[in-house]
C-alpha cells in the first residue's frame, strides 16, 4: 500500500483517468500499489518471470528489449522518470503475445501497480481501458522505430542516434559505457561498435577513453542523422 503522499500524488498525476474512477477504484489502486527500489543491472522481467504488473518510474531508467534467436538483445525503448511501462503487464494485456525483457539501466524508484487490481479496473472503467491501450499503441510506435533503424538504417546513423539519445537522457555529453555495453544495448557486435567509434573519433565527433565516450561535435553528429 502507498503511504507516502508524494507517491499518491504521482499516481494521480500519471494516471490521467484518475478523476473518472470511483472512490472504490481509487482506493483499490492505492492499497494494491507498492513503492520499490531496484539497483542498476537488475532484471525486472523476462519470459521466465511472473507478471510484475504496471510500472511507474519515479526516478531512474528502465530498458525494454527482446532477444533474437541467436541471443542478441534488441532494445525497443527506454522508460524514464514519470513514465509508465505497460508491456510489463502482459498478464493484463492479453494482446501482448511476445516475450519482453526489462532491465534497470540506472538505480530506480518505482511504483508497481498490482496486475490483478489494474486488470479489474480496466475491465470496469472505459477511461482506464482507453488510457492503457493508447499508451500501448504509443509504445508500439517506439517498437516500430527501433525495427526501422535495425532493418533500414546504416550503422553510423544508428550509432549517432544512440549517442545523441544517451547524451540527452543523461544531460551530459560524456557517456560512461564500454563498447561491449553499447553493442549490447544496440543489439550489435562489439567489434562493429569499436570500428565505428574509432571512425567517429578520427572525424572529431567524439573522444574515446576507457569506458567513456565524450561527444565533442554534436552538430556534426546530428548531421549524420
Amino acid at each position: 500500500m502507498l503511504k507516502q503522499q508524494e507517491d499518491i500524488k504521482l499516481l494521480k498525476e500519471t494516471l490521467t483517468f484518475w478523476n473518472q474512477l470511483t472512490d472504490i477504484q481509487q482506493k483499490m489502486l492505492i492499497e494494491s500499489a507498492v513503492s520499490s527500489s531496484y539497483p542498476k543491472g537488475k532484471i525486472l522481467h523476462s519470459a521466465d518471470y511472473e507478471c510484475i504488473g504496471t510500472l511507474i518510474v519515479k526516478s531512474g531508467s528502465l530498458r525494454v528489449y527482446i532477444l533474437s534467436e541467436d541471443g542478441r538483445e534488441i532494445t525497443l525503448y527506454r522508460i524514464n522518470d514519470g513514465e509508465i511501462c505497460v508491456l510489463s503487464a502482459s498478464c493484463v494485456l492479453q494482446s501482448i503475445t511476445f516475450d519482453v525483457y526489462i532491465d534497470v539501466v540506472s538505480d530506480c524508484e518505482l511504483i508497481q501497480l498490482c496486475s490483478k487490481a489494474f486488470s479489474a479496473i480496466i475491465e470496469g472503467n472505459i477511461y482506464a481501458e482507453a488510457f492503457t491501450y493508447k499508451l500501448t499503441t504509443e509504445r508500439f510506435s517506439d517498437v516500430m522505430w527501433a525495427m526501422q533503424q535495425i532493418l533500414f538504417m546504416s550503422f553510423d546513423k544508428r550509432l549517432a542516434i544512440f549517442l545523441l539519445d544517451e547524451a540527452a537522457s543523461l544531460h551530459s555529453d560524456e557517456i560512461r559505457l564500454t563498447h561491449e555495453q553499447i553493442a549490447r544495448l544496440m543489439g550489435s557486435a562489439r567489434e562493429v561498435v569499436t570500428r565505428m567509434l574509432k571512425y567517429f573519433s578520427s572525424e572529431g565527433y567524439v573522444e574515446l577513453s576507457r569506458g567513456t565516450v565524450r561527444i565533442t561535435d554534436k552538430n556534426r553528429l546530428k548531421a549524420l542523422v
